[in-house]
């Protein structure tokens, strides 16, 4: 499958490539094994890191079919099926009737996924608080107001370009 070239872009600035590395570091920090086993441990919950993302984007929203929660994780439907049978086996989720379509099912959290969740994410805000100790509240206030305002829009620009590359692409081609 081929991909198309990326346009031509002017020069990126000393500033965004130090953002890019930044992102690139904090991501590969964050997604080790060995920190997730340690927040799993802190939190005492024994999941893998797929189980962990289908459970905060199920905790995040409203009951969502598999093929919604694969679409939005960008994985494989079938990964999202294997990871909801361990996790509904552990109790974290299960499984309800589609309102808009009888034969359907969407995925909900349980009382038991919700206070993992709970566990997992504060774990988390305890260990990124230890880690920025040492920033000033008003410091924390603009990288907060700073990531928030990168990821919409990181999502803003996703959005665009996938309307792009769909009006760009004969119907029936993608």
């Amino acid at each position: 499958m081929a991909t198309s070239p990326l346009p031509a872009l002017p020069a990126a600035s000393p500033e965004v490539v130090e953002i890019e590395r930044a992102l690139t570091r904090i991501t590969y920090l964050s997604t080790r094994a060995r920190q997730h086993n340690q927040l799993m441990g802190l939190a005492g919950v024994p999941l893998d890191r797929a189980a962990v993302a289908l459970l905060r984007q199920v905790a995040d929203s409203d009951p969502l079919r598999p093929g919604e929660l694969a679409q939005r994780l960008g994985v494989e439907a079938s990964h999202v099926t294997r990871t909801v049978q361990q996790l509904q086996k552990s109790g974290y989720v299960t499984r309800v009737p589609d309102p808009d379509d009888g034969r359907a099912q969407r995925i909900q959290l349980t009382d038991a996924g919700r206070l993992a969740i709970d566990r997992i994410r504060d774990a988390g805000v305890r260990g990124m608080q230890l880690a920025l100790a040492d920033w000033t509240p008003e410091e924390l206030r603009e990288l907060a107001t700073l990531f928030h305002r990168m990821v919409d829009d990181f999502l803003s620009y996703a959005v665009d370009d996938d309307t792009e590359h769909q009006a760009a692409t004969p119907a029936g081609s993608a």
